[in-house]
Parts: C-alpha cells; structure tokens; sequence
C-alpha cells in the first residue's frame, strides 16, 4: 500500500516538474507574430482548394489564440496549418 502511494506522489511530482517545462517548449515551438507572419504567407501562396481553406481556417484560430494569451493552442493550431499546407 505505501508502495503504491509512493509510486503516485513521484509520478505526480515528475508531471508537475515537467508541465512547464513543456509549456515552455510549446510557446519557443514557434507560437510567435513572426512564424504566424511566415506560415501566411506561405499559405497565399498555395493553390486555392480544401488544404488552402483549412490552414487559413488553422492560422484564424491560431491568432485567437495568441491573441488570448493561450500559447499551447496558439501552437498546436500553427502547427495543424503547417501541416495541412505542407510548410516545413
């Protein structure tokens, strides 16, 4: 029993050690003015159809995003309109 509950208080205290530290990664991971800039650019660059339309749609709501303060989003939906325009 004592085992048990100390194997959950040190995988609690590593998820707590590491959330900023990921958190931190997530907001260098490219959720910036300038890579939003960069991958909109990229994306008026692309043919028009279906790919073209949901990475605006992405870039729309990573803007929300960062515009709330709310890094992790801002990041992962930057990261979906890379991935839809194919932008590496």
């Amino acid at each position: 029993m004592n085992s048990k509950l100390l194997g959950a208080a040190l995988v609690t205290a590593a998820v707590v050690a590491i959330g900023p530290v990921q958190a931190a990664r997530m907001h260098g991971a490219g959720c910036s003015g300038a890579n939003l800039e960069k991958t909109e650019t990229a994306i008026e660059a692309m043919a028009d159809g279906d790919a073209r339309w949901e990475a605006q749609k992405e870039i729309s709501a990573a803007q929300d995003a960062l515009l709330a303060g709310k890094m992790g989003a801002c990041s992962m939906h930057l990261t979906k309109a890379m991935h839809v325009g194919m932008i590496k």
